[in-house]
């Protein structure tokens, strides 16, 4: 009895690999939707807040970015299609390794700023110099780091500070900021983590902002001397429309010359009708004498 049960159990048991499917983990509108990875899953609510791991050369076919690693997090599915968003980024612990040397000094910092569409995002920052500094030096690139990041998270979203952080910008602004203090050797962002979502969506802002220009930008009614002002060259407009109507007695002159011009013509032609040139003159004739 107790292998006959065993045998039941045993065909009763399901392959899970066939309820399984398969979904596309697809990157946010920033990375313009490109399909990061594929993934199983028996049913999609396992899919939400699981995190994938993708090499920037990936996405852009640029080996040059292959040592900056982007971290995303599904947060909706749908049909086949897993939806993420972008959490954070680092770069790999070989690039780290070949950018520090000995009797260089290396120095840190972790700064949590706010964007411009209130998103909270934690950036890590690192200077590296071609001497050792003192910590006085120290201090003061630190406080020049904080300070540029501050400012320029304020003026840019969650996508334009991802954008700049990984193509570099924002790295070479830090750069030119702590260069005019000591002639550090380079500055770049070593790690970023989305801390909180934006609270604000910058797109349906601008579009609600466009729609409202129209009603906003329409111009002032025109005071009334503005009006004269405008209605002065009307009356020069006018006078010039009259002069052409002052000449016109030229014009009747010029017609009237012309109709007394067919009386005289009609005169010379009557003369040749009191002796027609057909009739001719009656001939004298010679009485001869007796």
């Amino acid at each position: 009895m107790a292998k006959a049960r065993s045998r039941t159990a045993a065909r009763k048991v399901k392959d899970k690999w066939k309820a399984k499917s398969w979904y596309n983990i697809v990157a946010p509108p920033a990375f313009d939707h490109v399909t990061l990875a594929d993934t199983l899953s028996d049913s999609p609510d396992k899919l939400l807040n699981r995190v994938t791991a993708v090499s920037l050369q990936d996405l852009t076919n640029d080996f040059r970015k292959s040592h900056i690693k982007l971290f995303f997090k599904v947060n909706r599915v749908e049909e086949s299609n897993a939806h993420s968003a972008f959490i954070g980024h680092t770069l790999t612990s070989d690039y780290l390794r070949r950018m520090i040397r000995r009797k260089r000094s290396k120095i840190d910092g972790v700064y949590d700023v706010i964007t411009k569409d209130g998103a909270k995002v934690r950036v890590k920052p690192f200077a590296t110099t071609d001497k050792r500094i003192q910590n006085s030096q120290r201090r003061v690139i630190r406080q020049t780091m904080k300070q540029t990041l501050l400012q320029k998270a304020q003026t840019r979203t969650l996508s334009e500070l991802v954008k700049d952080t990984i193509d570099g910008k924002l790295g070479s602004d830090l750069y030119k900021s702590c260069k005019v203090l000591y002639p550090v050797r380079r500055v770049e962002i070593y790690k970023t983590e989305v801390l909180s979502p934006p609270t604000r969506d910058m797109e349906e802002e601008k579009v609600i902002e466009r729609e409202k220009e129209p009603a906003e930008t329409t111009p002032p009614p025109a005071d009334k001397e503005e009006q004269g002002e405008t209605e002065e060259p009307k009356e020069s407009s006018e006078k010039e429309t009259e002069e052409p109507d002052e000449e016109e007695p030229s014009e009747e002159t010029s017609e009237s010359e012309e109709e007394e011009i067919p009386e005289e013509e009609s005169e010379e032609m009557e003369a040749p009708e009191e002796t027609p040139p057909d009739e001719a003159p009656p001939k004298k004739t010679k009485k001869k004498a007796d």
